[in-house]
């Protein structure tokens, strides 16, 4: 694992560079070369890790494999889900297993790893929750699983240890119309109001509610759902549906139609492709809870006025037939 010295233009300063050979998965051989190091100890360190992060068999390290996983699955995955991925990983997986060969993961790691995740208690004294517990567990027994499928891992310890958590929550959480109704006369701020009607009554997702611009709202008193918006690290994108079912086009209310035209009209200078709403979806979430405390109501999350909109919509279904059948 060479190193090599040498000294900037301007005479004095003396600088290491690494500079190796490598065969890629296409079996073509390249040159690394990497400029800067302080230290030849800095140089070979770049080398080694480099060289660490192309092994691909089980003993690599799991931070290397981590790395690896990541990379390959950001080609696969949209901007949203590779963010939260992330910071799954990096705080609840990475702080327990970073420093082992992946080989060297077995059951009894992976239990202790799962009982320090439930006995997690939050400063109310609040554990994670049984869907949360469910998703980190996953998230680990995926890159196992990747571990088996492009490292030669034998199996996924995950398996013989066992999973922990719940896929679904016991209890659907929504509120009737009625509960809606409370809740909406409750809110103070006009945009905040409008934003919270049409996720209600139109059962759209928050990604696609701050996506919205003035285009999107059709003259037929419908909504035109084509992109989700989400903003990582600081950058703002516009993504295509989460799937080819959620590019549609979806029927509102006279009221509600007539309540956005109305809101996008006093919005000076808008432009048929300008977002309608600025907020972010936290701001949504800590209004919510807010105006829900302050109308007396049991708390929801955004996503479960979704739930509450099916639960709606059923209703309105079983009104219909209960009329037709009179």
């Amino acid at each position: 694992m060479p190193a090599y010295k040498y000294t900037l233009k301007d005479g004095k300063t003396t600088l290491w560079r690494a500079k190796f050979y490598v065969t890629d998965w296409t079996g073509t051989k390249k040159q690394i070369c990497k400029r800067g190091f302080k230290t030849q100890r800095e140089a070979k360190d770049f080398e080694r890790n480099y060289l660490e992060q192309l092994k691909t068999s089980s003993d690599i390290m799991f931070s290397e494999l981590v790395e690896n996983y990541m990379e390959d699955m950001s080609h696969r995955l949209k901007p949203t889900t590779m963010a939260t991925k992330k910071h799954l990983i990096e705080t609840k997986i990475i702080p327990y297993f970073a420093k082992l060969k992946t080989c060297d993961i077995d059951t009894i790691r992976i239990r202790k790893w799962q009982n320090e995740l439930l006995g997690y208690r939050d400063e109310k004294g609040k554990p994670f929750s049984q869907t949360y517990l469910k998703t980190i567990h996953n998230q680990l027994s995926a890159i196992l699983n990747y571990a088996v499928s492009h490292y030669g891992l034998r199996t996924n310890p995950c398996h013989a240890a066992g999973s922990i958590g719940k896929g679904h929550a016991d209890e659907m959480r929504f509120w009737t119309q009625k509960e809606y109704e409370i809740f909406s006369k409750a809110v103070q701020k006009s945009a905040i109001k409008l934003a919270f009607d049409i996720l209600f009554y139109s059962g759209i997702r928050e990604g696609e509610l701050l996506a919205l611009t003035p285009k999107d709202i059709l003259s037929d008193k419908k909504i035109d759902i084509n992109k989700n918006y989400a903003k990582i690290d600081g950058e703002e994108l516009f993504l295509i549906p989460k799937t080819d079912k959620s590019n549609r086009i979806i029927s509102i209310p006279d009221f509600l139609y007539d309540d956005i035209q109305e809101y996008i009209s006093k919005l000076y200078g808008i432009k048929n492709t300008d977002r309608i709403f600025y907020f972010t979806r936290s701001a949504l979430q800590k209004d919510i809870k807010y105006y829900a405390e302050k109308a007396g109501l049991k708390p929801i999350r955004v996503h479960d006025l979704r739930h509450s909109h099916v639960s709606l919509s059923k209703g309105y279904f079983w009104d219909s037939l209960a009329d037709c059948l009179r």
